[in-house]
């Protein structure tokens, strides 16, 4: 009985694997951070749509439309979609150079995002001031800001974590897992920008046909 305990412990000991050499991080599906983020997107792109769907039911129901107001000034609005579009390709480089795990170019081009970020929320906070209608006067003006500040609360969370990215980077404090964050972080950018497009197309377009 003895013996045959030892050789079952000899067989359990034989089926070890030593994974300590393993990384303790992985990009994509990899990555629990990746599914969290996956999901997260899913959560507030349904609320985008139920924000647009509510526009166009309210729109549907209205003799005019908009609302005893003028359609939003293009310019701030049409300069930041502008903006946006072009901050994909400093996102892109930075997710590329965090999966390559390339410190210094990581660094660089978060930085780069933190500073479009910062000029996005300022061109955000003139188009406030070009919507033509306040928040409380009618359901066309509540759907409208609503519509800009749900995205307008998105641009600033995101900046607000890109800016902590890239103050890490440059830390002793830098570990390998936060090459996975700035990667997510990037991800997360695509959908801030992909998102604006049908929103700009609902605030500024619709009301015009």
């Amino acid at each position: 009985m003895t013996h045959r305990h030892g050789e079952e412990v000899a067989v359990a000991a034989g089926t070890v694997i030593d994974v300590s050499g393993l990384p303790t991080y992985g990009f994509g599906h990899r990555s629990l951070m990746w599914w969290g983020t996956m999901g997260l997107m899913l959560i507030e792109g349904t609320v985008f749509a139920i924000g647009v769907m509510s526009y166009f039911y309210l729109r549907g129901l209205a003799p005019q439309w908009p609302i005893a107001a003028d359609p939003p000034a293009l310019a701030w609005g049409t300069a930041n979609t502008v903006l946006l579009l072009a901050s994909l390709w400093p996102n892109h480089l930075a997710k590329r150079a965090a999966e390559r795990q390339q410190r210094a170019r990581a660094a660089l081009w978060v930085v780069v995002c933190v500073v479009l970020a910062a000029v996005f929320l300022a061109l955000r906070a003139l188009e406030f001031t070009a919507l033509n209608v306040s928040w409380n006067e009618n359901a066309y003006g509540a759907l409208v800001w609503f519509l800009l500040g749900l995205h307008t609360t998105h641009l600033i969370t995101d900046t607000v974590d890109t800016a902590v990215l890239a103050a890490l980077l440059f830390t002793q404090r830098f570990d390998g897992r936060r090459y996975v964050d700035v990667s997510e972080n990037a991800m997360y950018w695509y959908f801030v920008v992909f998102s604006w497009v049908p929103i700009y197309a609902v605030i500024y377009l619709a009301p015009r046909f």
